[in-house]
């Protein structure tokens, strides 16, 4: 009798589990803002992961240039078989003396030396790896600007593609309907049979307009999964309800922009540090027509002694320290080019310094411009969808009431729908506009 009464209870707690299960399945994925996406992007991009390998890198580039300052210090032995020591005391072709040494022997030491003077080339040559790791920062500013410019196109565009699938699925929504209402009109004889073929011709339109959109939403959740460093098939659903709010953004003047881009520009930062670099290797070249001062130091234990005479079977020890000047008098002639050579480099890179200020002021000037025209057309946008909106709502009337032609209607449908495009694009546009503005002066 358990064993029945048993069943309908496990089937119940079955249920429950199941149910369960389902609601987990339902749980809506988390909306992302934009700004959630450029966080995950700046620990996750593969872009930027290479950019901070790349900081790295310049980084032990200046330890490694520090540890050149270091005195160099070497130990070393050996072991070795001699052979017959002959001594020709009267000539080669004489009878040589056999003088008695051991047949074999051995050594061990140290040696040091430590530069004193070089012309600074060492401390100048850490200086070097400085200004190339500073130059490595503003190519990672540079990169973070981008992927985030990259993830704000994607991003809008995706906001813009979820507003298109709305206006067109509630556009094939009112379009079911009023093609169910000419139907029922044409049965009564009140419109023709042409004006349900072009209903039905503009719905399949419709649909295959919205099918081609949500391949692009598809393709656009790809791209940002693949900027913020995410499995290309996670799910990413983003707050694309709130209407812009244009006079939120902090516009400033054209000249307030210019500024900020030539004092904050990564670019431009970029080529100033080419510049520094540059007249770093002009000194660092013309350093070699100064003399090497080193202080030197070695001591060597060797057995037997055979360097010095009167010769000896037994340990000998023997060192020396003292400094050491060196002066290549070849550097006089050789590094005559070699100096010219890099003052061109330095001059070629104040004349790319000024090409770069010329060009980042057309890119800001070019950026606010389509800020402003963004702006403007967002105005223009909105007056439009309002207008539209009205025209059809007349001219359905009119259509009902037999005064107007389906063309028409259809007509000024599909303007609205345009205009209602129009306005979002707009506002994308602007929202895009502003931000390549900050990306290009360098506060993005």
């Amino acid at each position: 009798m358990k064993r029945y009464t048993s069943t309908p209870l496990l089937g119940v707690l079955l249920l429950l589990f199941v149910q369960i299960l389902h609601a987990q399945d339902e749980v809506p994925s988390p909306l992302w803002s934009l700004e959630e996406m450029w966080k995950v992007a700046e620990a996750h991009n593969r872009q930027l992961k290479l950019s901070d390998l790349n900081l790295q890198q310049s980084a032990l580039e200046v330890l490694e240039a520090k540890d050149r300052l270091l005195p160099e210090l070497t130990i070393g032995g050996d072991a070795k078989l001699n052979t017959k020591f002959l001594l020709y005391d009267n000539g080669l072709f004489a009878a040589p003396q056999n003088v008695p040494v051991k047949g074999y022997g051995y050594s061990a030491g140290y040696s040091l030396n430590y530069n004193l003077f070089n012309g600074g080339k060492d401390k100048r040559n850490i200086q070097m790896k400085q200004e190339e790791e500073t130059h490595r920062h503003y190519e990672d500013d540079q990169q973070r600007h981008s992927v985030k410019y990259s993830i704000a196109l994607a991003y809008f565009d995706l906001y813009k593609f979820m507003h298109f699938r709305d206006f067109l699925a509630a556009e094939i929504a009112a379009e079911n309907k009023q093609l169910s209402l000419i139907e029922s009109l044409h049965k009564n004889g009140i419109v023709l049979k042409s004006d349900v073929l072009r209903t039905s011709v503009k719905l399949s339109q419709l649909e295959l307009s919205l099918s081609d959109l949500k391949k692009k939403i598809d393709l656009t959740t790809q791209r940002l999964n693949i900027l913020m460093g995410r499995d290309n098939e996670a799910p990413l659903a983003i707050s694309y309800q709130p209407i812009f709010e244009a006079k939120a953004i902090d516009t400033r003047d054209y000249n307030d922009y210019l500024a900020i881009a030539l004092n904050q520009s990564p670019a431009y930062k970029m080529v100033d540090s080419d510049i520094k670099w540059s007249e770093l290797n002009i000194k660092q070249i013309k350093a070699t027509l100064l003399p090497k001062v080193s202080l030197y130091s070695n001591y060597n234990y060797t057995y037997p002694q055979i360097s010095f005479y009167p010769y000896s079977n037994d340990l000998w020890g023997f060192g020396q320290t003292g400094v050491k000047v060196q002066f290549s008098i070849d550097n006089l002639y050789k590094s005559k080019h070699t100096i010219a050579r890099a003052t061109v480099i330095n001059s070629q890179a104040k004349e790319k310094a000024n090409s770069k200020k010329d060009e980042i002021t057309m890119q800001v000037k070019e950026a606010f411009l389509q800020q402003q025209q963004a702006l403007e057309s967002i105005e223009t946008a909105e007056k439009n969808s309002i207008k539209t909106a009205e025209t059809v709502r007349v001219i359905r009337n009119s259509y009902l009431n037999q005064e107007s032609l389906l063309t028409d209607l259809l007509e000024a449908e599909n303007a609205l729908l345009e205009a209602k495009f129009n306005l979002t694009t707009a506002q994308t546009n602007f929202k895009v506009s502003h931000i390549r503005l900050l990306a290009i002066i360098g506060i993005l």
